[in-house]
């Protein structure tokens, strides 16, 4: 029974890309953005993404915030918030402080700083083993960053029209080459758009959920000791408090390559996720629930990525109640991973490159390369 379940969740991976994303899969890629009836037809109600070129030609945000001298000074009274990892890795997964040979939900120690003395705190990420990272999800481009509200819309009209109501939040993201966003999913429509720099996605289908390892991990904090030569120290919650999160790590060090194969097989021997670059001026729609993996690279004058988002409430309708379901089917692993027969066995691992120059943006990851903490 149990091997025909199993069975029947690798067929389903299969055929959500044959059905969905077409032979061979793809992800769409638009010249220009939808109406609002195309937006909901093709791509929100079959919950599939799609990258849109000219998606913002209009904004002047993309001729004036590649300006750092523009961002200083129009934000130079302002107070932001400021995340700070040693790794560049926050709300992501890290060794637990009292027992190092298992793994926490590690959060980003946050400060409020005035802008153009944060901006230059992400500028010099890397050094004393501090990152440096300009976001906050809480609605923080309406909130903190209102003085730029001109150079760019509060809202994407089609999509507004198309969802039937405006966005739950709109999040502004500035960072370097230094952070990256763990594998997760969000419960919202998201419309993510690069100002400067490019955004590297990897994605997966929300049906690939058991490929994910998600678990519970207890919830954790970075603290960061100014006075104590910049030291960080990780600490639990307290009350402990745990946080379901994705457990794979699609781009290990090379030393901890074979045994992350090993691990998570499910992930690296099944179908390859796909990679998206997102450009300057362009827009990945994300839809709810699909799994992403993010990087970046900066733009070569500023040295930063410059990216705003716009999460809209996802309707939880009964794609959602399939997901629920779904997730809660037990998928048991073999001891040995090597005698599981999985799709596609050629290891995604091998397809992760570090170093390499950019390629296709909307192909199945080939090449994934040097590209970013908590995305969206």
């Amino acid at each position: 029974m149990t091997e025909r379940i199993e069975s029947s969740i690798q067929n389903l991976w299969q055929d959500v890309r044959e059905l969905t994303l077409g032979t061979p899969p793809n992800i769409d890629h638009l010249p220009t953005p939808p109406t609002p009836l195309q937006f909901l037809r093709r791509h929100v109600m079959p919950n599939k993404p799609c990258l849109i070129s000219a998606a913002v030609p209009h904004w002047p945000a993309l001729s004036l915030w590649p300006s750092a001298a523009y961002l200083r000074t129009t934000l130079a009274a302002t107070p932001v918030s400021l995340h700070l990892t040693p790794t560049g890795k926050a709300d992501s997964l890290a060794p637990h402080p009292a027992a190092p040979s298992s793994l926490c939900f590690a959060s980003a120690h946050v400060q409020t700083l005035p802008f153009p003395q944060a901006l230059d705190s992400v500028l010099a990420s890397g050094e004393n083993n501090r990152v440096a990272y300009l976001q906050q999800q809480n609605d923080c481009f309406r909130g903190e960053y209102g003085p730029l509200a001109a150079d760019c819309e509060d809202h994407i009209p089609w999509a507004t029209e198309a969802l039937g109501c405006p966005p739950d939040a709109v999040n502004l993201w500035i960072g370097d080459h230094s952070s990256e966003t763990s594998f997760h999913k969000d419960h919202y429509e998201n419309l993510y758009v690069v100002i400067t720099g490019e955004k590297r996605f990897l994605l997966l289908p929300p049906t690939d959920v058991h490929r994910m390892y998600v678990h519970d991990y207890p919830a954790a904090q970075y603290v960061y000791n100014h006075q104590d030569g910049g030291e960080f120290e990780l600490e639990l919650e307290n009350p402990i408090r745990y946080v379901p999160w994705c457990s794979v790590d699609p781009c290990p060090l090379p030393i901890e390559k074979q045994s992350e194969i090993e691990k998570f097989p499910l992930y690296f021997n099944g179908p390859k996720p796909f990679e998206v670059t997102v450009k300057a001026g362009e827009m990945l729609y994300l839809p709810s629930m699909w799994f992403h993996h993010v990087r970046q690279i900066p733009d070569e004058k500023t040295g930063l990525t410059i990216a705003i988002n716009y999460w809209y409430d996802m309707q939880f309708d009964i794609k959602y109640a399939y997901f629920n379901f779904l997730q809660f089917i037990p998928y048991s692993l073999s001891e040995d991973p090597s005698s599981r027969k999985l799709i596609n066995a050629e290891s995604n691992l091998d397809k992760c490159s570090r170093n390499s120059e950019d390629e296709s943006d909307t192909t199945l990851s080939q090449d994934f390369k040097n590209v970013s903490d908590n995305e969206n």
